[in-house]
């Protein structure tokens, strides 16, 4: 699977592709990393969607400077809602939608970080699904997703920064009527869909954040089906 280059207002966007098998065209998937970055993990995210039938992009957020410079930019820009990080990931979701090899319908998926940005980017921003996983829920969630694509959520019980994150989604998804699957895994802490090794690894591993095969399975197995259902076969 091929790096890329994305054209956008003001840099060139590195970012992974990974192609299905056979001929498309496919739906899309915009897969966004946690904190960590574009790393083997989220590459291994997009390989999953490829080998289901999309057409995955994982963009690399932190190529524009320095990575901890960029961290602290990409946050506020979440935090903010605005920002070149959203900038970055619209041209990717646009990049993507107008490939000869795309249907034009695109979802997007994020971990941690990359979840947060998913739940922000569920609504009016041209997205036909959303994956929130382990994201940061905040406090106008309601009001955020007045009127926002499907939504499927995957949390941790074990999590400590994220009690009841599951429950308030939920909540919102409900009274807001939006299409949605949100489950909270019994068994799994924080980052438990992040395989990530090296440093990333060895800090997870001993700040209870990480993987959880058992729960990590399920969840990818939610998260494709509730894809299929609402991107569509690639005809």
């Amino acid at each position: 699977m091929p790096d890329i280059s994305i054209a956008t207002p003001d840099h060139a966007l590195p970012a992974y592709l990974a192609t299905p098998v056979g001929e498309g065209p496919w739906p899309g998937v915009v897969v966004l990393h946690d904190a960590w970055g574009l790393t083997p993990d989220t590459r291994r995210h997009a390989d999953t969607f490829a080998s289901a039938g999309y057409l995955a992009v994982a963009p690399s957020l932190y190529a524009w400077r320095n990575k901890l410079i960029c961290l602290q930019t990409t946050i506020r820009d979440l935090l903010t809602r605005k920002g070149p990080a959203f900038a970055d990931i619209e041209a990717t979701r646009a990049g993507l939608a107008a490939r000869p090899d795309c249907t034009g319908r695109v979802g997007v998926i994020g971990f941690c970080m990359g979840g947060g940005f998913a739940l922000v980017l569920a609504a009016d921003r041209g997205f036909s699904a959303s994956s929130i996983n382990y994201g940061m829920i905040p406090g106008d969630v309601e009001t955020l997703l007045k009127g926002a694509c499907p939504v499927i959520g995957s949390f941790g019980a074990k999590d400590g920064g994220l009690k009841g994150a599951a429950a308030r989604l939920e909540g919102a998804l409900r009274r807001n009527s939006v299409p949605h699957d949100v489950k909270e895994y019994a068994e799994a802490g924080h980052g438990f869909m992040n395989a990530h090794t090296g440093t990333a690894g060895w800090v997870m591993a001993r700040t209870g954040m990480s993987f959880h095969e058992p729960s990590a399975a399920d969840s990818q197995a939610r998260i494709l089906a509730f894809f299929h259902e609402h991107l569509g076969e690639k005809n």
